[in-house]
């Protein structure tokens, strides 16, 4: 858990058109997960439901929707039917996901954790790793641009 006091973890989000960063959010998640996967699933499902309103222009532009995680577990549990008695008590976020995924309006993909671009909101991060996700994200420092 990112927060020591309330031992809730940190959700980051990050939205992409093509390699344009068009929106993205950071947050304490509401409620304490009972493990990494579990965090990890709520975060999905939280990128999920913000871009749900972004659905309906990405269909009429005929352009697919890929939730990257660095997750293998939370993929899993996106992806399989069967619940297991750990993960039932976030049956309901799996329906929400699933349903997506068979509506063929998002998929989902397993990302390297070292170009998870969404940690530079949600961890702290050593200096190089930092500036390789920025410049993966092509953000830069408007007062210093690059050269």
């Amino acid at each position: 858990a990112a927060c020591p006091n309330t031992k809730r973890s940190v959700t980051g989000n990050l939205v992409k058109f093509g390699s344009s960063l068009v929106s993205w959010k950071w947050k304490k998640q509401q409620a304490v997960s009972r493990s990494s996967a579990e965090a990890e699933y709520r975060s999905m499902v939280i990128a999920i439901a913000k871009i749900t309103w972004l659905l309906g222009l990405f269909q009429e532009l005929r352009v697919k929707v890929t939730i990257n995680s660095d997750s293998k577990v939370s993929l899993q549990i996106a992806s399989d039917p069967i619940f297991h008695e750990r993960t039932k008590h976030i049956e309901i976020n799996c329906h929400f996901i699933r349903d997506k995924i068979k509506e063929g309006l998002i998929k989902t993909t397993y990302i390297r954790t070292e170009d998870q671009q969404v940690d530079v909101l949600s961890k702290g991060l050593i200096k190089v790793q930092h500036l390789y996700l920025i410049s993966k994200l092509r953000v830069f420092n408007i007062l210093h641009p690059p050269s």
